[in-house]
């Protein structure tokens, strides 16, 4: 009696072990060949590192993996469909459905944090069908030239928009546990749906364990160096070297207003841009309007910096450290994208970013147009 009692807590402490510390991921796959092979990556210091290989037999496939106390982010990736689907392995078992033909459509199930994620896609899904069926309306419109109808149809897609951004405000303060919650924080921020200071707060109502990761930390650098840069923050003071050698600070040039211009030679939307800037300066620079252009050249590019300013007619404070996108003034602004531009008062307080072609005029006629 004792034997068969411990034959069978020792078969019970197997099985509850195993259910301890494994999850499974099993997976249909529809269209796809036997052989055809998926992989399972994940992330590891912001880069994706592949973990296993698994083969479709069948219409089918299927993973066992220990239990982690992380919060990864995973994906598979099938080259055949040349196409990725996202995942939030959560200690419990998932079931993938996938479909070669519509990607789009497949999903991983199992867990809270998958179930977040497949609403918010399927709400997107939603939005984008509205917007497509926007975008139709408007080319019939055009067609027909029905201003009346064209009228409707912007005002109508600018409600959808508004719409949109606060289902997904509203989503993060459901979801705040979730990693994908994260990386909607960084997107919006990036779209410039909200703004770093408000992605911040976000940041700080994550819960403990998704605060606590690697992608989180990253966002809360990333924010805190945006915030620094952003509308209504003092603009970090910098020097660097002039065309002609000698050293020149933000403080040198100041004016009653001044536009911090990040561009290069190399760089065509900046140069198209360029004529739109020399007439706004040309207009406004006796009443007070300053500019100094940072330019994101490289080190071998001096000459066709320096060509760049003589041909675009840039006649205001020119510096550039040669660096290219390591370039220390862009890192110091969080510059990703050029051209890009910064309006400062006579304090140096950032007061508009990124203006360009008409509205930039505007925005210096508003401030200098009565000088």
């Amino acid at each position: 009696m004792r034997l068969i009692f411990a034959l069978l807590l020792a078969i019970s402490l197997i099985s509850c072990n195993k259910e301890t510390n494994t999850y499974t991921l099993d997976g249909e796959a529809i269209g796809f060949a036997d052989g055809t092979e998926v992989y399972v990556f994940t992330f590891e210091n912001n880069q994706p590192k592949p973990i296993d290989t698994l083969k479709i037999n069948q219409g089918k496939f299927s993973a066992t993996y220990p239990k982690s106390d992380t919060t990864p982010l995973n994906f598979l990736r099938i080259n055949e469909a040349n196409a990725s689907i996202l995942f939030f392995p959560e200690n419990e078992n998932m079931q993938a459905i996938i479909y070669k033909d519509s990607i789009k459509a497949s999903r991983i199930t199992g867990g809270e944090q998958n179930a977040a994620y497949n609403r918010f896609v399927d709400k997107m899904d939603t939005f984008n069908k509205k917007k497509q069926e926007r975008m139709d309306q408007f080319r019939a419109a055009n067609e027909a030239n029905d201003t009346a109808a064209i009228a409707k149809i912007q005002s109508d897609n600018l409600n959808l928009v508004n719409e949109e951004t606060e289902f997904k405000k509203q989503f993060l303060k459901d979801n705040n546990n979730t990693l994908f919650s994260v990386m909607l924080i960084s997107d919006m921020a990036g779209r410039k749906e909200i703004t770093p200071a408000e992605a911040s707060v976000y940041v700080e109502n994550l819960d403990p364990k998704v605060a606590s990761t690697q992608l989180a930390q990253d966002l809360k650098t990333n924010l805190d160096s945006l915030k620094k840069a952003d509308v209504g923050s003092a603009a970090p003071d910098f020097s660097a070297p002039t065309p002609t050698g000698e050293t020149m600070s933000l403080k040198d040039a100041m004016g009653k207003y001044t536009i911090i211009d990040f561009w290069a030679s190399w760089c065509k939307p900046c140069r198209i841009e360029n004529p739109n800037v020399v007439n706004v300066y040309n207009k406004y620079h006796d009443k007070g309007l300053n500019i100094i252009s940072v330019s994101l050249d490289k080190a071998d590019q001096k000459d066709k910096w320096i060509q760049a300013i003589k041909d675009d007619k840039m006649d205001w404070f020119h510096v550039s450290n040669l660096q290219f996108w390591q370039d220390p003034i862009a890192k110091q602004y969080s510059v990703r994208s050029i051209p890009a531009t910064f309006l400062l008062d006579e304090n140096g307080m950032i007061i508009d970013k990124d203006l360009r072609g008409a509205a930039l005029e505007a925005k210096i006629a508003t401030l200098l147009g009565g000088e």
